[in-house]
């Protein structure tokens, strides 16, 4: 059995039969993925939210997940169909006994969507996140590479998406009007959260009302990483979420704009800490739109179409 210690306390085991990595927690290290470069059972992908950056340099041997294409519908507001991210998977070479490893720019952003999406269609156990993602290995000096990988492929057969991982619109009404005994977790930033800004500056997926959720409580996923990209660890993670009345007793549906930053949040809560959370994936953009809905604006921002 092999340990990596992870900066912030994590500590995460890995069972080592006939030379194949099989991880057995969330995250691994970059010490760990770098002497697992040469691992045939393990596959390493890349999910990035400026998706250039693949091409100018990544961890060798790493795929590209584009999440424009690769993990959702190019058509309907949705996830990738299961056809389409079998066939995604099986070009990758993954089998029923690979090590995923994921990780991307920007904290992991777009990495735990994608864990996220590999969860919902039954494959979360063999998925782990390299622990700060492109921020630790590049700030380590660890070596990137600009060759795109050609793998044989596999015939991996997946299941299909488990419904009940994904929250929905009618999910976080029914925790928002009472009719769900759930915590809702808004991770956006504080001025996202009380309606002084409608979305991050530059951002194209807008709402045309600003606020939250009744009832969501405001931890914002930075909070729950140190300064170099890592996750805080459990103990301080438990903590974090404490705060709010958050302790794994009942339910937790994660949002915030189109899904992605709540995706990490999601991560730590339910990968991390073992909790039952779901991810709303429409997050604010829908429900920011949507006719009726009730919103908590305390800035009293109005939408004035500009």
């Amino acid at each position: 059995m092999y340990l990596g210690a992870l900066a912030g306390g994590v500590v995460v085991a890995f069972a080592l039969a006939s030379a194949a990595s099989a991880q057995t927690g969330p995250l691994v290290t970059a010490d760990w993925l770098r002497e697992n470069l040469d691992n045939p059972d393990v596959r390493i992908f890349e999910v990035s939210v400026d998706t250039g950056v693949y091409e100018r340099g990544h961890i060798p041997g790493a795929v590209h997940l584009n999440w424009h294409t690769d993990l959702v519908d190019p058509v309907q507001r949705d996830i990738a169909s299961k056809e389409d991210f079998q066939e995604t998977l099986r070009a990758a070479g993954v089998t029923p006994e690979t090590t995923i490893a994921l990780y991307g720019d920007n904290n992991n952003w777009f990495a735990a969507w994608g864990a996220w999406v590999f969860d919902v269609y039954g494959l979360g156990d063999q998925v782990a996140m390299l622990d700060g993602g492109r921020k630790l290995w590049e700030a380590r000096g660890l070596p990137l590479d600009t060759e795109t990988p050609s793998y044989q492929a596999s015939s991996i057969e997946i299941a299909d998406r488990n419904t009940a991982l994904r929250a929905r619109l009618s999910d976080v009404l029914d925790a928002a009007e009472g009719r769900a005994d759930a915590h809702l977790v808004d991770i956006r930033s504080p001025d996202e959260y009380s309606g002084k800004i409608f979305a991050p500056e530059g951002v194209k997926e807008l709402s045309v009302r600003a606020g939250h959720v009744p009832g969501a409580e405001n931890v914002p996923w930075s909070k729950a990483v140190n300064e170099d990209g890592t996750y805080k660890s459990p103990d301080e993670l438990k903590a974090l979420y404490a705060e709010v009345g958050i302790d794994g007793s009942k339910p937790i549906i994660t949002y915030c704009r189109i899904g992605e930053r709540s995706s990490h949040t999601w991560f730590a809560l339910k990968r991390i800490l073992g909790y039952d959370a779901r991810n709303y994936d429409g997050s604010w953009t829908e429900y920011g739109n949507s006719v009726g809905v009730p919103v908590v604006n305390l800035a009293g921002t109005v939408w004035t179409g500009k």
